[in-house]
């Protein structure tokens, strides 16, 4: 009892830590903003030093959003955003997108909102991807663009071989809500659905497809001794209660380690054979450090991640102005999200803002326990969130009621109305020539 009371204790300093965090930051930007309109402030022709931001996930565009809202407003300083997507994917969203269908859209966030407020001339965004880095510049690989930098950040997150339902590996939103279309067809047309990797996306995939699809036989195969197996024995024993409850047949301890996709036939490591209509791969993410191979070869380790010092800088003290933050930083976190990533750009961001005004970084980043708070989905009506700081846990059982789940938060947060998108008004003949051949 005593270890629970000293858990919400930290819960509620955690909360005033945040608020007090995001009304320092909104107070600066606002003195940047009334400083720009007594004074004015230098164009964009006029910034001629870029802080360029390789990535705009939870972790690169919170970096964005700091800085180029923190900039002085006579700084020759500018934030350059490089990134592939058209829109910001909310990854959280798609398993039960892969799974419920008439939402796919709202996985998709227009980006800008999150930087209204920006004063002009501030930041420049580049749709396009990285395809090399050297010591003064990146390369772009669709216009060909060579960008110099003074200060850069990698913010290049995870990513998936097999792409859904954990990444969407599209780079339009169009696209992209057609491959989770698929993903609903695929599941819809089935009998038997298999589920390989009991995280979260696999459990929540897994037991929206049974809730929504009693009669479908879904099977869930995963190679530890529980599902969850990152988090504590108390939401490990919550989520296989919520499979049981379902009906999910649940294989542990188990692998598969051949897959014939012409037969619909994969093997186990224990020798068992499970003939599927349906294939879903929630396991395998690995971090995308290849950007930096020729810059720093030897700051990705052996995992992929990139090796960083306290201050996230990366660990090669040849390239002080260079950072990293997000899935990519090899910072130990003990459960990767959106939180530990925004907690990690929310550094970076600070100590770039101290190094242009010449001084020395000094903003440490360090894991924190409640970073690692998950809220589950257990099907389509209820969900469990759970903290846990490795001594004792806590867990909130609840009903959800709304299917499209924390989308309509998301955008309102990333500064957007949910779920308006001029994107889909200028493609709505596509979009109508698509529903039409359903």
């Amino acid at each position: 009892m005593l270890e629970k009371a000293r858990l919400y204790t930290k819960i509620v300093g955690y909360t005033l830590y945040v608020i007090w965090a995001e009304l320092r930051l909104a107070l600066g930007a606002a003195i940047v903003r009334r400083q720009a309109s007594w004074f004015g402030s230098l164009g964009a022709e006029e910034r001629t030093r870029n802080i360029v931001i390789v990535g705009a996930s939870f972790a690169g565009y919170r970096v964005a959003q700091i800085v180029a809202k923190a900039l002085p407003p006579r700084s020759p300083y500018r934030v350059v955003v490089i990134e592939p997507n058209s829109h910001f994917q909310f990854t959280w969203v798609l398993p039960r997108f892969c799974v419920v269908q008439g939402h796919e859209h709202k996985a998709f966030i227009p980006y800008g909102g999150y930087l209204k407020g920006a004063i002009e001339g501030s930041y420049r965004w580049v749709k396009d991807r990285v395809t090399d880095i050297d010591r003064t510049t990146v390369k772009l690989r669709d216009s060909g663009e060579v960008i110099p930098y003074e200060f850069l950040v990698i913010a290049t997150g995870a990513g998936v071989k097999d792409g859904l339902p954990s990444r969407v590996n599209a780079t339009e939103k169009l696209q992209g809500m057609k491959l989770l279309q698929g993903m609903q067809k695929g599941i819809e047309s089935a009998n038997t659905v298999l589920v390989v990797g009991g995280g979260a996306a696999g459990v929540e995939v897994a037991t929206d497809a049974k809730a929504l699809y009693p009669e479908k036989h879904i099977i869930l195969v995963h190679s530890r001794p529980a599902v969850m197996h990152r988090f504590g024995k108390g939401l490990q024993k919550t989520a296989r209660e919520g499979l049981e409850r379902l009906g999910v047949e649940l294989i542990l301890e188990d692998r598969v380690v051949d897959e014939d996709a012409a037969s619909g036939i994969v093997t186990l490591k224990s020798g068992r054979k499970i003939s599927y209509d349906f294939y879903m791969n929630c396991a395998g993410q690995r971090p995308l450090s290849d950007v930096i191979a020729n810059l720093s070869p030897n700051s990705i380790s052996s995992t992929g991640h990139i090796k960083v010092k306290p201050t996230l800088q990366i660990d090669d003290d040849s390239l002080p102005n260079v950072y990293t933050c997000g899935d990519v930083a090899d910072t130990k976190t003990p459960n990767p999200n959106s939180r530990s990533g925004t907690r990690q750009a929310t550094i970076v961001a600070e100590n770039i803002l101290l190094a242009v005004a010449g001084k020395k970084p000094r903003h440490i980043y360090e894991n924190y326990w409640v970073d690692g708070i998950i809220k589950l989905t257990l099907g389509l009506d209820r969900s469990v969130t759970h903290l846990g700081d490795g001594i004792s846990e806590l867990l909130f059982p609840s009903k959800e009621t709304d299917e499209a789940l924390m989308s309509a938060m998301c955008w309102s947060r990333m500064g957007e109305k949910p779920f308006e998108d001029k994107y889909m008004d200028d493609h709505a003949a596509e979009v109508e020539a698509d529903s039409s051949k359903v």
